[in-house]
């Protein structure tokens, strides 16, 4: 276990995290109301969502199923019976002054993620419930020298809250759990996972406490927008809770925000429990019944999610955990160097795709989507090594020129004459002029200076432009030298 330490001894963490992930949905979670990203503010508001009097809620089926979907994917209970409440508190861009959300009976109950850790290591960590609720509006503080604007399009968007068990005791684990979240609801298609949109955002409980002992009073960390900013923000929470109990203080159950500009967190408000919310059972929605083939029909058209493709490919292509984990990362990824392995050596098409094509993608800030080099075509590439047109350092100049043009293998090949020469004959005529032109070391190499070989090799793929078969000139030296 991973301590943090103080003054007085060792400290462990212990983290909860809450993400808030928009539902992809076309409607809102209780009016018609488009729910696309970047449109002009103000301009995607029903009247439900605007909060007119007499206006009614109507539940969208699709974003039950997302919820439900969800909940299949993190193989959690699905509560055929759940009940949506009114969660009440004031902010300007709340219009009715309260939130349509769940509480005490959500439509997922408890189901578990798998961490992939550094090292092909992996741990569980428990998911809490999963719960629907409308999102809030947006308040512009920038728009204007002394008013705020109002944007009330996100108004009753669908998220689902899903809740983890404090399970997590270091910031890693904390990023590889939003990782892994962010991985399964983009394969399951219910939430693009885009923090830099907002569309998945996240607080962090946050604690601290000596080994064994109970749990500490937790901090809240509300609304963070990147993964590294959520690691940043728990490892400066705990250490501030640390100094501040080593100094003999108390922590405060409160809410905080965290600054990315200086890397701290500051005092939003203190905490509030259940009861400050008032919650209590919506009057205009009935309870949400499903039934259990409403939820059998959504498990059969689920994907082949990470874990369950992590292992196929450690068990089909005989890939090690960490490059298993590395190409199930994303669907499109495992999907893409599926294309690239069929029929050809699956290690050789995993050490192209996670080497040069990563390299390509990284450099130019590029999803696999857009990728210059589809899988295809660096099929086509390993093609010409598998049947020793190209070597592997020749493959490389190959691929980047793919890479830059966009043309396929043989095509670079042909163009630029890069074809490797698998002629004994034409070899031969080679290993001649270069044991002709180093007389001497021929010698010293017969008088038992073994490590010339390599030197003979380099000096032939030197002489032929790095052309030459290694294999063939090898074979060729071999004989010439009488060994």
């Amino acid at each position: 276990m991973t301590m943090l330490q103080g003054n007085t001894g060792d400290w462990e963490m212990v983290i909860g995290l809450e993400v808030h992930a928009q539902v992809i949905s076309e409607a809102k979670l209780f009016s018609g109301a488009a729910t696309a990203f970047g449109a002009e503010p103000n301009t995607q508001v029903s009247l439900v969502d605007a909060a007119m009097p007499g206006m009614l809620p109507v539940i969208n089926r699709v974003a039950v199923e997302q919820a439900v979907r969800t909940g299949l994917g993190l193989k959690a209970e699905i509560n055929l019976v759940s009940v949506f409440d009114r969660k009440n508190y004031f902010y300007p861009d709340l219009p009715q002054g309260y939130q349509i959300s769940q509480f005490p009976k959500p439509i997922v109950g408890q189901g578990t993620l798998i961490l992939d850790l550094a090292g092909g290591e992996t741990r569980e960590v428990g998911i809490t419930r999963i719960h629907l609720e409308q999102d809030a509006g947006k308040s512009l503080h920038d728009q204007h020298p002394s008013n705020t604007f109002i944007d009330l399009n996100r108004s009753g968007v669908t998220l689902m809250e899903i809740v983890s068990e404090p399970d997590m005791r270091t910031p890693e684990e904390a990023g590889a759990y939003l990782r892994k979240l962010r991985s399964i609801l983009r394969y399951l298609g219910t939430c693009d996972g885009n923090m830099e949109q907002g569309s998945l955002r996240c607080d962090a409980n946050v604690s601290v406490r000596r080994a064994g002992d109970e749990l500490g009073t937790r901090c809240e960390i509300k609304n963070v927008n990147s993964i590294r900013f959520v690691q940043q923000a728990i490892d400066y929470e705990a250490r501030r809770q640390i100094e501040l109990i080593e100094e003999g203080g108390t922590v405060d159950q409160e809410t905080r925000l965290f600054d990315s500009g200086n890397g701290t967190t500051r005092s939003m408000r203190s905490k509030e429990e259940a009861h400050d919310y008032r919650y209590f059972p919506d009057p205009d929605l009935l309870p949400l019944e499903i039934s259990q083939g409403f939820v059998e029909e959504i498990r059969a058209s689920l994907p082949e999610l990470p874990d369950a493709k992590k292992e196929r490919f450690v068990s089909d292509y005989g890939l090690g955990t960490e490059d298993a984990g590395l190409l199930t990362a994303e669907r499109a990824t495992a999907d893409f160097y599926e294309e690239v392995a069929k029929g050809r050596d699956s290690k050789l098409a995993c050490n192209w795709v996670t080497g040069e094509l990563f390299g390509v993608l990284n450099k130019s800030g590029l999803g696999i989507g857009d990728s210059p080099v589809s899988a295809a075509a660096l099929g086509g590439l390993i093609d010409l090594i598998a049947d020793g047109t190209l070597s592997g350092r020749l493959a490389k100049d190959v691929f980047e020129a793919m890479a830059e043009t966009g043309k396929e293998a043989s095509v670079v090949v042909e163009e630029k004459g890069l074809k490797q020469v698998s002629d004994s004959g034409a070899i031969e005529a080679e290993v001649d002029q270069v044991l002709q032109a180093y007389a001497d070391k021929v010698a010293e190499y017969k008088g038992g200076k073994d490590k010339l070989f390599g030197f003979f090799v380099g000096q032939v793929m030197k002489a032929t432009g790095g052309k030459a078969n290694p294999g063939v000139v090898n074979e060729v030296l071999k004989k010439k030298l009488g060994g």
